[in-house]
């Protein structure tokens, strides 16, 4: 009991003991803490002097590397303070450079650029040249169309009036979505000696994928590309752009208001050699953009102005009327520490311990120069068409509806013909697909090329890479179906439709997946054409040969196109314009694969005739082409034309569109050719009012004397799911199938060649102003050469 009571008393002697020493303690306290205090200050305030330069020889301690592309933007290394080896030669001459700890903003300096003097733009004589200037623009919903049409306008009218009138050119105008690259930003065009140009570029903002993505890839290739001077627009005069963008879907710079116009800013200011002449422009769409664009447009005029008289493009950096903008290139040079110093970087000397073992990490990197890097290399994958963009608006405008992302799918205009009696289109002469039980779709919007005579207006996305959200293909199969049935349900009410195929047309039995874009572009494209097979849909798939890996992994299809819209690579590159600069190479790829699967499949070579582009004395070069591939059939057919003004821009014109009998006379020349290197193609057949004729294989589709270019449909799945065995043979063994497996009927007498191709059961409609009279010149015998040029709108 006596511990327990001592215990109990000792809280009572300890508050005791407190009350009788507590002042001393607590001075004790204090005074001890203010020592470790001062201590520790002295202790890290002190820096180590060597009385000699530190030895260069290896030590435990890893010198700092301060790269260039590490530090704040406007600052520079000392290189006086460093040795050969990277080690400082006094400790006291290096912290002696490094400022002091100051209260307040933190703040790097820099050294100010001095004033270049005036001088005038290097091969231009002002009193004997010429500028032209160009104006670029690239719209979807026509808006920076307007704009940039009506810049034209009022600069030439400038021009004209002004005191340097007799200086300037009158502005051309092109869109870039109809341009060729190469012949103006690898190096400008070639005119007369004394005319230099002047680039003006006006582009809007996508949050999407579209041809501005593949122009500023473009500019970034051309640049990086090592064959390729780094600035070869160096002789442009100069060069500015504005842009046009929407402050509520980006309310500033930073989060991508403008972001491709100022992409492209930069892209431009390095391949010219920092030839910007005016600042980049900027206008909110829903704002204020006529007042930014006059104002700018005010400010090009000034720097034109000035180049006419001889003064260059202004003080500043080479190219820039603004010296403060020239860290938007941030071009990194081999050279670009020499000849500098660090002026102030705060309070580095106490930030690093003079006796630690290894150096605290200082980060100097500069986020501005590599955080759109970054954003680009882990951003996920965006929708292809998103629902909110001006790429889905114009598509549905034209009739399509859009599936989940990237897919899509329009009623043809000869399936509503079809529905009425009032024909089919050529499938149905050739092949006997009717045009009420085929549905027209594709499982990616996007292309490779930007074709001249594309129906879609440079609306739909292109690209090179799959880098989409990519939905699943059973998906896109019910998306497209279900919207197919949609659209034939709408038809009920029209006029003329018959009962009997208006209840035929609730069945699909064909898809013709070539509406727009490339659909073997889709990763899935084999699992969603098992889909279709599966259901008992016919598939009858186009190609554009620029994916050669993906085409030899195809699974064989009911008919393979590949679309030849020339016959040497020069016309191919200026009719297709493609986005692959190994285009050609790709494209004679395409053409060997289809010559190793011509017994898998139906091949079939598409040529499309665009006079003036792929016509005139290429019948040897596809003839050339034929005989590479050997494919089972040749559809030669005269370009549709589109009526739209961006089919104008591109330079295509209804000047470009061949009559009918000048189709026929091509096909019958190249038939010729063929047969004169031991060929054995002939003309099967031919549909006069889509201006298309058919050339076949006769050893493969004319057997018992009579063509036989039809499809038996419901052998073909037979085959597919075995039901059937084929008689493709190899080492002795059957492997599958053979085209020949699934010939159809004989091909009806109509549709053979110098019979029109009509089906006389369907009742033919002619429009005002083109009927019967047209066809009466026809003599016995010969094809119907009507000379109405055609109207068709199928693949």
């Amino acid at each position: 009991m006596s511990s327990l009571d001592t215990l109990a008393q000792l809280p009572a002697e300890l508050l005791l003991i407190w009350h009788n020493h507590r002042i001393a303690l607590l001075f004790s306290a204090v005074a001890l803490t203010a020592f470790v205090r001062l201590t520790l200050y002295a202790r890290r305030h002190r820096q180590k002097v060597s009385a000699s330069p530190i030895p260069g020889s290896p030590v435990e301690k890893k010198a700092v590397e301060l790269r260039p592309e590490w530090l704040p933007e406007n600052t520079t290394i000392d290189t006086s303070t460093l040795n050969v080896d990277d080690h400082a030669e006094d400790v006291t001459n290096a912290v002696a450079t490094i400022a002091k700890s100051k209260k307040g903003p933190k703040t790097v300096k820099g050294r100010k650029t001095p004033k270049k003097i005036l001088v005038p733009a290097p091969n231009f004589d002002h009193k004997t040249d010429k500028i032209q200037p160009v104006v670029f623009f690239q719209s979807l919903s026509g808006t920076t169309e307007r704009y940039a049409t009506g810049f034209a306008k009022v600069l030439t009218e400038w021009t004209t009036g002004c005191d340097q009138s007799t200086s300037f050119l009158e502005p051309q105008v092109h869109d870039i979505s109809y341009i060729e690259y190469d012949d103006y930003f690898i190096s400008p065009p070639k005119l007369e000696a004394n005319v230099k140009q002047f680039y003006i570029i006006l582009l809007p903002t996508y949050n999407i994928d579209t041809v501005l993505d593949n122009f500023l890839e473009n500019l970034q290739e051309t640049h990086n590309d090592f064959r390729i001077d780094t600035a070869p627009l160096r002789s442009l005069l100069g060069y500015s752009v504005f842009g046009f963008g929407d402050k509520e879907g980006w309310p500033t710079e930073e989060e991508g208001f403008c972001s491709q116009a100022r992409e492209v800013d930069r892209w431009m200011a390095r391949l010219t050699g920092r030839k910007r002449a005016y600042p980049l422009g900027m206008g909110d769409t829903k704002a204020d953009t006529a007042d930014r664009l006059q104002e700018w447009r005010l400010g090009v005029q000034e720097a034109l102005v000035e180049i006419a008289e001889g003064r260059g493009l202004g003080d500043g950096v080479p190219g820039s009327g603004d010296a403060a903008e020239s860290d938007e290139e941030e071009d990194v040079e081999e050279n670009n520490g020499q000849n500098t110093r660090v002026d102030e970087i705060e309070e580095l000397g106490s930030m690093v311990d003079s006796e630690t073992s290894t150096p605290i990490p200082v980060d100097f990197t500069n986020y501005k120069s590599k955080s759109k890097t970054l954003i680009k290399s882990t951003a996920a994958p965006k929708e292809m068409v998103p629902t909110t963009s001006p790429t889905h608006a114009a598509l549905t405008k034209q009739g399509y509806s859009i599936i989940g992302s990237h897919s899509g799918v329009k009623i043809c205009r000869w399936t509503k013909s079809a529905l009425r009696g009032r024909g089919s289109c050529y499938k149905y002469s050739f092949y006997g697909i009717a045009s009420h039980l085929c549905m027209e779709a594709t499982p990616s919007l996007s292309c490779s090329n930007k074709c001249v005579f594309c129906w879609r207006h440079g609306t739909n996305p292109v690209g090179t890479t799959w880098r989409w959200i990519t939905d699943a293909p059973d998906l896109i199969f019910d998306g497209i179906t279900a919207a197919h049935y949609k659209k034939i349900k709408m038809m009920k009410g029209v006029p003329g439709v018959r009962a009997e195929r208006f209840a035929e047309a609730m069945r699909i039995r064909h898809c013709a997946l070539s509406l727009v874009g490339e659909p073997i572009f889709y990763p899935h494209i084999n699992e969603l054409l098992n889909i279709m097979h599966s259901n008992r849909i016919s598939t009858f798939l186009v190609c554009n040969a620029q994916h050669p890996a993906q085409l030899a992994s195809l699974v064989p299809v009911t008919q393979l196109y590949v679309s030849i819209d020339a016959s040497n690579k020069e016309s191919l590159r200026k009719i297709d314009r493609p986005l692959h600069r190994d285009f050609w190479e790709r494209f004679c790829a395409c053409l060997d694969i289809l010559r190793n699967r011509r017994y898998e499949q139906r091949t079939v070579f598409r040529l499309t005739l665009v006079k003036g582009f792929n016509m005139a004395e290429e019948v040897r070069g596809y003839a050339d082409l034929v005989e590479r591939a050997l494919p089972g059939f040749v559809e030669v057919k005269g370009v549709t034309y589109c009526g739209t003004s961006a089919a104008g821009s591109a330079g295509l014109t209804m000047q470009n569109v061949p009559f009918y009998e000048e189709v026929a006379a091509f096909v019958t020349e190249l038939e010729k050719e063929l047969n004169s290197r031991g060929l054995t193609y002939g003309i099967g057949a031919e549909h006069a009012h889509s201006c298309c004729v058919l050339l076949a294989d006769k050893t493969r589709f004319m057997p018992r004397g009579k063509w036989a270019t039809r499809i038996d449909f419901e052998r073909f799945f037979d085959l597919h799911e075995g039901k059937i065995e084929g008689t493709r043979m190899e080492g002795g063994k059957v492997v599958g199938w053979r085209p020949e497996d699934y010939v159809g009927d004989e091909t009806p007498e109509w549709a053979l060649w110098g019979n029109g191709g009509f089906d006389p059961r369907d009742q033919r409609v002619y429009r005002k102003g083109k009927g019967p009279k047209a066809e009466e010149g026809e003599k016995d015998g010969a094809s119907t050469t009507t000379k109405v040029k055609h109207e068709a709108l199928e693949f």
